[in-house]
């Protein structure tokens, strides 16, 4: 009987992801940009233990992380992505664990699978949602990484879907608006607009945006349970996936109800049973039911949703990266103007 040691190795992840996420805080990838550095050194610089650092160094070192060289340890190229700044960086994803809710949430997940509630909530009596908003330090390190997720598929998402005859483009839970400022590069007809809550939405566009995106960007405050503003397309980019069943038909239903004649409704998530990610979107999925309390559907399931709250999902089209968008209709005798 083979495997025992891959086996091994998945049960105790868990160790290395919670080595990852200590690294990520303390920034050591962005101490060693500028070549090989001692534990002695590195320590000094964080002000932490030097011994103890060391032994957290060469475990990482063991599995390709960082490198041990002229006496001291140096970035390999898994370590780059640990860098703050670096386009796709994985450094927030890893901070993320740094929130002690966080991890003892995923040990409730047997709660969930036992009931079927989500974890989070069971555990710390709200959802993860009011938990970033009484955290405010952690809800920085969730919106960057949000950011840098969105980096690495945004792109590919603006490059997929024609915006041409569109006017008004609206992000609906864009946060920081990354994918906004990728479709309105590349479509310099549209303007945009970045719709969140209060403590979360990007009031300009990213850093090293184009000039004449900034000049078509606006901002607007809101709950997207209750009203979006109005536009002829609307982008919701992994927000569905965070909510359940009844939550998306009525964020759907506030999109439908602005939509402009001729407009479309663009939900972009991974799908389930998507050749190529299928372990990546099934993982997600119990993500989702530990943390937000949502789940990852099939291109059928979102179609249901889109009937649900008035809408036609009229295409599917996938792009370069494991993201898909699913286009919604409402039919211009049916849309609210």
């Amino acid at each position: 009987m083979g495997g025992r040691e891959e086996l091994q190795a998945m049960v105790t992840g868990f160790r290395l992801a919670a080595a990852l996420s200590v690294a990520a805080e303390l920034g050591i990838s962005d101490r060693l940009v500028g070549g090989p550095l001692s534990a002695d050194e590195l320590a000094a610089a964080l002000e932490v233990d030097a011994e103890t650092l060391n032994r957290l160094l060469r475990a990482l070192s063991s599995v390709g992380i960082y490198a041990e060289a002229d006496g001291g340890y140096a970035n390999t190229a898994l370590g780059e992505w640990l860098r703050t700044g670096v386009p796709g960086s994985l450094r927030p994803l890893a901070r993320l664990t740094q929130d002690s809710a966080i991890w003892a949430a995923w040990g409730n997940l047997m709660h969930s699978v036992r009931t079927g509630e989500n974890a989070f909530r069971a555990l710390h009596g709200m959802d993860v949602w009011e938990h970033r908003v009484a955290h405010p330090e952690y809800n920085e390190v969730f919106n960057d990484n949000m950011a840098a997720l969105s980096s690495v598929v945004a792109g590919a998402v603006a490059d997929a879907y024609d915006f041409s005859g569109l006017s008004t483009v609206v992000d609906v839970g864009g946060g920081l608006g990354v994918l906004l400022a990728a479709v309105l590069a590349r479509n310099p007809e549209l303007s945009g607009i970045v719709f969140d809550q209060e403590h979360v939405v990007g009031r300009t566009a990213p850093a090293g945006s184009l000039a004449s995106v900034a000049e078509r960007w606006s901002f607007a405050t809101g709950n997207f349970f209750e009203a979006v503003p109005a536009g002829d397309a609307y982008l919701l980019k992994s927000i569905l996936h965070d909510w359940p069943d009844e939550e998306c038909v009525t964020i759907l239903r506030a999109c439908r109800e602005s939509l402009a004649p001729g407009g479309v409704v663009l939900v972009v998530e991974g799908l389930l049973g998507l050749p190529g990610s299928e372990a990546e979107a099934a993982f997600s999925d119990l993500n989702m039911l530990v943390l937000p309390g949502g789940r990852e559907r099939t291109e059928s399931e979102y179609g249901l949703l889109f009937e649900a709250a008035g809408l036609k999902l009229t295409r599917v089209i996938h792009t370069a990266s494991r993201m898909s968008i699913l286009e919604g209709t409402a039919g211009e005798e049916e849309a609210v103007g």
